[in-house]
Order: structure tokens, then C-alpha cells, then sequence
């Protein structure tokens, strides 16, 4: 089965994703392979969300020879896809291959790194830029981060969405490749309308708040910074 559900998320097993996420979590995968391994994965997990989320609709189809019966996926047209900046990016060009004609929104949101975890175990976060599309009660909903680790960023991504939409989207989905149990905790418990779907859950986090095993900071292995 391609998703099964676990207590804190729901994980993708597709065989290609876990590959894909073994050779982007060495540490000898260098910027171009890594960057490629996101997008595959993210498409990997648009598929994955149209097979396992998406219902079918029986269609009449002219083929060159007679009319005969098709199956469409509903709901195509009705996808919003939310790129948390920076690291999102090339997770969310996957996702577009599954999804072309989604709407995009983008949210830059970042921890305070240097303010350090508070003793909950959350980050400070600051939203530096929001660009979102209408929302609406037919939408599928999909905030894309490849790393899922306090859960604060997702939390306060997630109240900005919400607070912009117009209406409940139809289906709402946090997607990341690897997630750390603290944050799928913190997530499911402030937004359980939220269907948590992950490649990965790791271990822990440590005490700098970074997942491990984890794959490093995304962002900064997608774009040579340090």
C-alpha cells in the first residue's frame, strides 16, 4: 500500500521515495543531485496524494474506433499549493508535475535561530513575505515543507492559510519528506483538521532543534549557502 497510516502522520511507501530519500540524505550528495531528489520526491508524493486522497469520475471517451468509458480524477483544477520559501522549492516543482494547473501561494517563515528553542520546544518564527490565492470550500490544500522538525514554522504557516482562506478548503495536507515526532505532535494537536503526510518520521530532534537522522538543512544544501 503506498500511504499507511501511522498514529502522528500518514507515511508514503512508494519504493522510489524511500530510494530517493536515501541518496538525498548522504551526506556526499552534492547541490544538483540533491535539488533533483527533491523534486522527484515531491512529485513522487503528488501522485501519491491524487491515488490515495482523490476521487475518480466515470467519463464517456471517443476513442478513433467507438465511445467507450474513461476514468478522470475530480478535483484537478481545484488544488492550491502553499511553497514555504525558502527550502520548499524544488519540493513544490515536483509537486507541479502532478499538479499543473494548481494555484500557488508562497510564505517566507523562518525560525529565529539565534534566539535558540524555548523550553517547550518551540522556535520563535518570523513571516517576512505572504502571497496567497483565493482559498475555497472546493479547494485541495496541500502546505509543501521538506522538513517537518518543532512544527513551529508549520504551525504559524498553517494560521496564516487558514486565517486568508475564504472558507474550510475542501482537504488540507502538510507534506514533507522527513518529519521529526515532535512536530507531527504539535502540528496534529493545533491543527487536527490536517491530514500530516510524510516520507519519513526520524528519531528525535536534538538539542538545537534539527531532526536526526534528518538530511541537514534543506535550504541550504538546494542552494550552496551555509
Amino acid at each position: 500500500m503506498p500511504i499507511e497510516d501511522r498514529d502522528q502522520a500518514s507515511l508514503v511507501t512508494h519504493a522510489l521515495a524511500k530510494d530517493t530519500l536515501s541518496k538525498i540524505r548522504d551526506v556526499e550528495t552534492e547541490q544538483v543531485a540533491f535539488r533533483k531528489g527533491l523534486v522527484k520526491l515531491g512529485r513522487i508524493c503528488g501522485y501519491e496524494i491524487i491515488d490515495g486522497a482523490m476521487e475518480t469520475e466515470y467519463v464517456p471517451v471517443q476513442t478513433p474506433l467507438t465511445e467507450t468509458t474513461g476514468e478522470r480524477v475530480k478535483g484537478l483544477d481545484d488544488v492550491v499549493i502553499i511553497n514555504v520559501l525558502r527550502a520548499a522549492t524544488p519540493f513544490v516543482e515536483g509537486l507541479l508535475k502532478a499538479f499543473p494547473r494548481a494555484k500557488q501561494g508562497v510564505i517566507s517563515a523562518g525560525r529565529d535561530e539565534e534566539a535558540g528553542m524555548d523550553d517547550d520546544g518551540t522556535f520563535p518564527i518570523s513571516v517576512d513575505y505572504e502571497k496567497l490565492p483565493q482559498i475555497t470550500e472546493d479547494d485541495t490544500v496541500i502546505v509543501a515543507d521538506p522538513m517537518l522538525a518543532t512544527g513551529s514554522t508549520m504551525c504559524t504557516v498553517l494560521d496564516n492559510v487558514l486565517d486568508a482562506a475564504a472558507d474550510d478548503p475542501e482537504d488540507l495536507f502538510v507534506l514533507s519528506a522527513v518529519s521529526a515526532p515532535e512536530g507531527l505532535i504539535r502540528v496534529n494537536e493545533a491543527f487536527p483538521e490536517a491530514d500530516l503526510l510524510t516520507v519519513a518520521i526520524d528519531d528525535e530532534l536534538n538539542e538545537e532543534g534539527f531532526i536526526v537522522p534528518g538530511l541537514g538543512d534543506a535550504g541550504d544544501r538546494s542552494f550552496r549557502t551555509t
